[in-house]
C-alpha cells in the first residue's frame, strides 16, 4: 500500500467517524445542575406542559433574525413560557452587513422584557463578507443600545471558533457568553474566559417536541443560576 492510499484511507475513515457522530442523538449531561433548551419555529408546535416536566430551567427563543424578519412562532412561544417554572430569553440573529441600529430597532419593536426574564441575547455566527473590525464595532453598538433599553447586560451567543477568532478582546470579555460547541468537552475559550451557558448538542430529542432540539447548560449550580438572574 502507498503513502497516498493509506493517506485516503486515514482520511475516508475519519470522514465516516465524523458523519456518524454527528448523526447520533445528543444525550443530557448528567453532571449540570440546570438545564435549558433554545427554539425556533424549526421546532414547530411545541408542547411545553409536557417538555417543562422534564427539568428544563430555562428556554431562549429566536425573536428577530436582520432588521425585518420575525420568527413565526415566537409569540407563540414567549407567551406560552410567561410564568412558567422556566425562566424564557429571546435571541437576535445578527447580520454583519446590516446596520446595527436598525437591527436593535427592530427587536426592541418585538421583545418586551420582565424583569423575571434573561437577559436579551446577540447571536452572532455568521461573517457575511463583512471585516473583523466592521463586525466588532456593529456588534458594540447593539449590544450597547440593548442595555440601555433593556437594563441588563445582554448575553452574547457564538461558537467557540467565533469567539476565539473575531470576539476575544476586553470589551466582549465583560458581557455573560454563551457558547456553541458541539462536544463532550466543554469549550476552550481564549484568555480564560469563562462561558455562562453552553450549548452542548443540536440533536436532542425531548418529548413534546417533534424532532431534534439544542440541549444546553449553565455553568453552576441553581443558586448561583439564581444569582445570575438577579443580577442581570
Amino acid at each position: 500500500m502507498t503513502t497516498i492510499s493509506k493517506y485516503h484511507l486515514q482520511f475516508f475513515l475519519l470522514l465516516i467517524l465524523c458523519l456518524s457522530s454527528c448523526k447520533e442523538e445528543t444525550q443530557r449531561l448528567s453532571n449540570y445542575a440546570v438545564h435549558g433548551l433554545d427554539v425556533s419555529h424549526y421546532q414547530g408546535q411545541i408542547d411545553w406542559e409536557t417538555v417543562l416536566d422534564k427539568k428544563i430551567d430555562f428556554v431562549f427563543i429566536k425573536a428577530t433574525e436582520s432588521d425585518s424578519y420575525v420568527d413565526s412562532l415566537f409569540l407563540k412561544n414567549w407567551e406560552a413560557l410567561k410564568n412558567t417554572s422556566a425562566l424564557r430569553g429571546a435571541y437576535h440573529f445578527f447580520r454583519p452587513q446590516v446596520n446595527p441600529k436598525k437591527q436593535f430597532d427592530h427587536f426592541k419593536k418585538i421583545v418586551q422584557l420582565d424583569s423575571t426574564d434573561l437577559p436579551p441575547v446577540l447571536d452572532i455566527e455568521v461573517l457575511d463578507k463583512v471585516s473583523k473590525e466592521k463586525i466588532q464595532s456593529s456588534l458594540k453598538i447593539w449590544l450597547e443600545l440593548a442595555t440601555i433599553q433593556y437594563g441588563k447586560k445582554p448575553i452574547i451567543y457564538t461558537n467557540q471558533k467565533y469567539w476565539n477568532t473575531y470576539l476575544d478582546t476586553k470589551y466582549f470579555r465583560t458581557y455573560p457568553l454563551w457558547i456553541a460547541r458541539y462536544n463532550h468537552q466543554k469549550p476552550i475559550l481564549n484568555n480564560q474566559k469563562k462561558w455562562i451557558f453552553w450549548q452542548y448538542g443540536n440533536r436532542g430529542k425531548l418529548e413534546g417536541i417533534n424532532g431534534f432540539v439544542d440541549f444546553n447548560v449553565f455553568n453552576g449550580s441553581k443558586n448561583e443560576f439564581k444569582a445570575f438572574c438577579s443580577s442581570n
